[in-house]
């Protein structure tokens, strides 16, 4: 009985303990299924395949490099690590290199004129993936300056590293590659209000370099965005802009066609006025269409560029009898580099007093240009004398650029006052005869053009 007791005593003291253990470790189990589940591991980087790590067993080394035929170096070092992470990892080294055996590689002559002339052979490899892009690219002008022989006209390798291509990583402010080409430019967008607020929040619709001129099918500013002008990139975030400006701006439609957006909105920019030659189909001139040594010429005038007599002459020029169509001066008042296109200001501080622009002597009328097209597209400024805008041979030049008060032409205000004049003296002498007329009997044609007041008059017929 004692062992028996003794046992049944030791159970007594055993089980409560085994039952607390039990429901201690049931307890844990429903509070881990109540748990979210753990978050997956990452991925490793992806490796490259077999074939790829047998060029990079060569192409991945630093300092890997060739020298060409023209004394320079063209760099051979593929960094692995990047590759195999970019869009092409997946592609393999043969997809764009497929004219490379691998079992004769490297051959034993392998010439390459230069780096330049190697890349351009290789924007066709580009071609067969990326048609679309190459058609935009092709209609571009960074094509256009290509084609005109341009050394530093970017190709696709460029702008996006084809070793290391990474999608979306050039929209981002810090990352754009036209920084590389444009960096005059790119600082001034720096201080602009589309780069503050693009860097002030990754969810800013601000745009960056491709949101205005597109990514790849960059157009001169002369031609604008999509042949819409230039000021289309502007309409294209902010709709409604017009019907917000004619709530305070008078003629805000003709303003919009005759003053670009910067001239206003970057109110720190030194302004010009350019005159640019249009064809009767409303389609810029181009320099091969008039002669540059036409105008080159026009432009010695005194040493202090093109004047008002000579542009007269030159416009009587490109319009003598027998040539169809007629050339015309389209004027805009814009500001005068391109990196001061891009210091715009928020809308608080644009100018908007009409004296900028509308009284005489104003400051936004002392730079003049007279402009064509290049034949990649861009414009090609000629600089001009101030009095261009109020010469008296200016009156038919330029008489579809004619701001009231800023480009004020003496002879017209001469001319104004003559027929004001001649008006008002004519009606005072007309009055002043009938007076005359009226007063001493003289002939009038009212009393029925015989004889005069007092006379006998004509005798009744019989």
């Amino acid at each position: 009985m004692g062992r028996k007791s003794d046992r049944y005593d030791a159970s007594r003291k055993i089980l409560p303990g085994f039952l607390q253990t039990s429901l201690a470790i049931a307890a844990i189990a429903a509070a881990l299924t109540l748990l979210p589940p753990s978050p997956p591991a990452f991925a490793a980087d992806p490796a490259p395949s077999k074939a790829d790590q047998y060029c990079l067993g060569c192409h991945g080394a630093a300092g890997m490099e060739k020298k060409l035929a023209d004394g320079d170096t063209l760099q051979l070092h593929v960094p692995g690590d990047g590759y195999v992470k970019s869009v092409h990892g997946a592609n393999g080294c043969t997809s764009c290199h497929s004219d490379v055996d691998p079992a004769k590689h490297p051959p034993e002559k392998n010439d390459i004129a230069s780096k330049r002339s190697f890349a351009l052979a290789m924007t066709q490899v580009c071609r067969t993936c990326h048609a679309d892009k190459f058609e935009q690219w092709e209609s571009s002008v960074h094509a256009a300056l290509v084609r005109n022989g341009n050394p530093a006209a970017p190709i696709c390798t460029d702008c996006h590293n084809p070793h290391a291509v990474i999608k979306g990583a050039a929209a981002t402010v810090e990352q754009t590659p036209c920084n590389n080409c444009h960096a005059d430019i790119y600082t001034a967008y720096l201080g602009s209000m589309h780069a503050k607020a693009r860097l002030h929040t990754k969810d800013s619709y601000a745009p960056v370099c491709s949101g205005c001129h597109t990514a790849h099918a960059v157009k001169p500013i002369a031609a604008g965005i999509h042949g819409q002008g230039p000021e289309a990139a502007c309409f294209g975030c902010h709709a409604g802009v017009l019907e917000a400006h004619q709530k305070w701006l008078p003629n805000a439609a003709l303003h919009f066609e005759v003053v670009s957006c910067p001239a206003c909105h970057a109110p720190t920019a030194q302004r010009r006025v350019d005159l640019m030659l249009i064809d009767a189909k409303g389609e810029a001139r181009g320099t091969e269409q008039i002669g540059v040594p036409l105008f080159d010429a026009s432009t010695n005038s005194a040493g202090k560029g093109i004047d008002a007599r000579t542009l007269y002459n030159l416009m009587q020029t490109l319009n003598r009898s027998g040539i169809a169509g007629k050339t015309v001066l389209r004027g805009r008042l814009d500001v005068l580099t391109g990196p001061m296109a891009h210091q715009l200001a928020g809308k608080d501080q644009a100018i908007s007093d009409c004296r900028t622009c509308h009284r005489e002597g104003s400051q936004a009328f002392q730079s003049v240009t007279i402009s064509l097209v290049g034949p990649d597209g861009r414009r090609v400024g000629y600089g001009a004398n101030a009095d261009v805008l109020n010469s008296a041979f200016s009156v038919d030049s330029v008489s579809g650029f004619y701001a009231i008060g800023g480009t004020r032409i003496k002879l017209l205000d001469i001319l104004l006052i003559l027929a004001v004049v001649g008006g008002v003296g004519i009606a005072v002498g007309h009055v002043a005869l009938g007076w005359l007329f009226k007063r001493f009997g003289f002939y009038h044609p009212h009393n029925g053009g015989h004889g005069t007041a007092g006379g006998d008059g004509p005798q009744a017929a019989a």
